[in-house]
């Protein structure tokens, strides 16, 4: 089966889905009103320098302000401080060209950049880089030196920044590559002009649309169709294929058919399963995902499977399994930052390598970069992927109104304990003869049944009445001790 790329349009939302010999491996949500910031470029205006933690907080208009520490400042810039420091070049109300290097995550504002980079379909220019580069997945390094030498050669004729050459780029002749720089070197000054006439603390240059964004940067050799179920986004992308990629045009298919695009591929399903906390393996075994602020957990369990040899072959076929879906599910969900991987104990050093193996080659299809280091002492895998974007499940999903995103919630038992306490520091703060408690019907039910005994003794000693009502829109932590 070939690898695809389906494009669903409506209104509201767009979403494009990768799917590689018939499975989905990786799927972006971008919301009208609520668009990706990343690659938008801005004019900012510092608003606090943090000394401390080497660091500026700079309003580029968004509702939060966005953060800039000096690690992510130009190589101009951190060679024009002699101090080393932000605050030696940045002060209160400067102006200051950043681009959005993460989308704001949470309560945190969006990271920023001074490194601006333009990508096009075969480089990224970086107009503020005195350094060049190509893609570490370009192996053969005849064909690294061939686009090394185009990309100085061009440098040293224009005087421009840096390039980097993409993967896209492998093969491709010289002249090709040389009207993509032109290209970048207009769009640049295009940047430039527009920047010095917008107000501060706006928006100067925003980047494609996602539909677009998934021609120009999901495009590889293996793809050999794209499909779009909107006529409006289809005649938009073959006319940019047409200016700018040729050879994807005759790839790019308008879907007609009567029955929902993700449907027939079977992403909806997909989507939803990649929303639970538990994935069932194959074999029998299965996975459990916990994604905290700091970081996600994964834990491999072989449930039912009991297909080995022995026990030691049982954990690892589970564990190999395992690795393939966990590389699967990271690009799925869209995980980032710091993932620790408990993977079953395995006594055989060599079936530990292995498996490490297993899930470095899984992750090599990876767009985002990532580290993985060896199996710990406590045989855990400690890897980080790079966090760009909000994960599958923030940007789905909501935390909990009833549990506050815990995932419990108290027992009846514990919230019966809890009124009681309540109705004993009110009956001791305020002289009262009866009271109203107005709780969950699952609360209620069990203090005027298993807590009866304890509830007339209550109101022997306190002296005092005490009366319920149930209120079916409380949940079963919720309670209210009324003076009547």
């Amino acid at each position: 089966m070939s690898d695809e790329i389906l494009i669903n349009m409506t209104p509201p939302e767009t979403r494009v889905a990768v799917v590689e010999n018939g499975i989905l491996q990786e799927i972006f949500i971008e919301r009208t009103r609520r668009r990706g910031l990343v690659g938008n470029i801005y004019k900012g205006q510092v608003c606090r320098v943090l000394p401390g933690m080497q660091a500026a907080f700079i309003d580029i208009g968004l509702d939060r302000a966005a953060f800039l520490h000096y690690s992510d400042l130009s190589p101009y810039q951190q060679r024009a401080s002699q101090a080393g420091t932000i605050e030696s070049l940045l002060h209160e109300g400067q102006e200051l060209m950043v681009q959005v290097s993460k989308d704001p995550i949470g309560s945190k504002g969006a990271r920023l950049t001074t490194e601006i980079t333009i990508p096009s379909r075969y480089q990224v220019y970086m107009p503020f880089s005195p350094f060049s580069g190509v893609s570490q997945r370009i192996e053969c390094e005849e064909e690294r030196e061939r686009l090394k030498a185009c990309i100085d050669a061009f440098r040293e004729e224009y005087d421009s920044g840096g390039y980097i050459a993409r993967t896209a780029a492998e093969g491709m002749d010289e002249f090709v590559l040389r009207a993509d720089m032109l290209f970048l070197l207009k769009l640049w000054k295009a940047i430039q002009e527009r920047y010095a006439q917008t107000a501060l603390r706006s928006l100067v240059h925003e980047d494609l649309p996602l539909a677009v964004r998934a021609l120009r940067d999901l495009y590889r050799g293996k793809v050999e169709k794209i499909r779009v179920d909107s006529h409006k986004v289809y005649h938009r992308l073959v006319q940019f294929a047409d200016e700018f990629i040729p050879e994807v045009a005759p790839l790019i298919e308008l879907y007609k058919g009567t029955r929902p695009l993700f449907d027939i591929y079977g992403v909806e399903d997909e989507i939803q399963k990649a929303l639970q906390r538990k994935i069932q393996l194959k074999s029998g075994g299965h996975l459990i995902f916990d994604q905290t602020e700091a970081m996600t957990t994964i834990d491999v369990n072989t449930g039912g499977f009991v297909g080995g040899r022995n026990l030691e072959e049982t954990i690892f076929k589970t564990n190999m399994e395992a690795a393939q879906a966990i590389a699967r599910q990271l690009r799925l969900r869209n995980l980032g930052g710091i993932i620790i991987i408990d993977f079953i104990d395995m006594q055989d050093e060599e079936h530990r390598r292995q498996v490490l193996r297993a899930l470095e080659k899984s992750l090599e299809k990876d767009h985002a970069k990532n580290t993985i280091s060896a199996v710990s002492s406590l045989g855990l895998v400690e890897m980080t992927r790079k966090r760009t974007r909000e994960s599958l499940e923030h940007i789905l999903c909501e935390s909990c109104p009833c549990c506050g995103g815990r995932g419990v919630l108290k027992t009846a038992e514990t919230t019966c304990l809890e009124v009681f306490r309540e109705i004993i520091r009110e009956v001791r703060q305020y002289e009262v003869e009866s009271l109203l408690v107005l709780a969950s019907n699952e609360v209620v039910e069990r203090l005027l049944d298993e807590e009866a005994a304890t509830l007339a003794e209550l109101e022997r000693s306190l002296r005092v009445r005490i009366r319920f009502r149930s209120e079916p829109q409380y949940t079963q932590e919720q309670y209210d001790v009324v003076l009547l």
